[in-house]
């Protein structure tokens, strides 16, 4: 036990996960359980009391596991699934209720420079722009590293929320991947016109992808059976073999999706829709590679707290 640790929880969309770190920022403890927390808001605007319950229980054992390390400070942070419900208010009280800690709703902007805090500080020096694309539940934050700035915008490209909108067959049908690919494709050109830096970027470029799409296709790629940190974290995924990914899952039911070696129990459903995301930011910013980074928003908030 540390009484020096710190704690880091992001109550996401999709899931729900802990980071507990000593002072130097060396991790203790991480943990992820998918919630859904965000299940039916899109139509909604609304969070489910279920969702709601299912989350709290969870912060719930997050707390007695920060208990057992003896942490003083927690940051905890909500995102797009609370940023857009009409009753937020009635998950952060819970959520107060159950871990002790003010929840902080946090803005996609704020989000995305957190993310790519966590995620850059362990990257290779580059000379190049450094986009963080992460992929989440209900929205997808790309921020563009650039010279020692940090700008980042938010969209409303969440694996959950694009699942929800198009995917209405088991497996769908060519006519919703194509409607699915078509809404991302509109909202990454409203993104540029938020972040005009994104059409102009430098001939050296490099993508690196965060959150569990990015980690769960690593895994397929590599046929890991087990969740491994030191296989995953930087492993590569060509554009190419993304596309190949997304025309595999697209071909696929949800049930056998969950047979694949490597598929992270709960992401099944929506994988596919996270995996059209990662295509076609890496397709339209002329990526031909994406690093997968492990260290991302929950890293960011431990740097931040310490």
């Amino acid at each position: 036990m540390t009484t020096s640790a710190v704690a880091a929880i992001d109550c996401g969309t999709n899931s729900t996960r802990l980071l507990v770190a000593d002072d130097t920022g060396r991790e203790l403890v991480r943990l992820m359980r998918i919630t859904r927390l965000g299940q039916g808001v899109d139509r909604t605007n609304v969070l489910a009391p279920e969702a709601i319950a299912r989350t709290v229980s969870v912060l719930e054992e997050y707390r007695r596991s920060i208990d057992s390390f003896g942490a003083g400070r927690i940051r905890m942070v909500a995102t797009s699934a609370v940023r857009d419900a009409e009753n937020g208010a009635a998950f952060t009280e819970a959520a107060k209720a159950a871990v002790g800690a003010d929840p902080e709703v946090l803005s996609g902007t704020e989000e995305g420079a957190l993310a790519y805090r966590g995620a850059s500080a362990d990257l290779d020096s580059f000379d190049g722009d450094t986009l963080v694309v992460d992929i989440g539940g209900g929205s997808t934050e790309i921020t563009l590293g650039r010279a020692g700035s940090v700008s980042s915008v938010s969209l409303q490209l969440g694996c959950v929320r694009l699942t929800e909108r198009f995917f209405k067959g088991d497996p769908p049908t060519v006519a919703e991947v194509s409607a699915a690919r078509l809404a991302i494709t509109d909202a990454l050109i409203g993104g540029e016109a938020a972040l005009p830096a994104l059409v102009n970027l430098d001939r050296a470029r490099r993508l690196v992808g965060l959150a569990g799409t990015v980690s769960t296709l690593a895994s397929l790629k590599l046929g890991v059976a087990e969740y491994d940190l030191e296989k995953l974290h930087h492993a590569t995924l060509t554009l190419e073999e993304i596309r190949g990914m997304c025309d595999m899952l697209a071909s696929l039911s949800v049930r056998d999706r969950r047979g694949l070696v490597g598929m992270v129990p709960g992401r099944e459903d929506v994988l596919l829709a996270g995996a059209l995301v990662l295509e076609a930011v890496a397709d339209r910013y002329r990526c031909d590679e994406v690093i997968a980074s492990e260290k991302d928003i929950l890293d960011g908030i431990v740097l931040s707290i310490l």
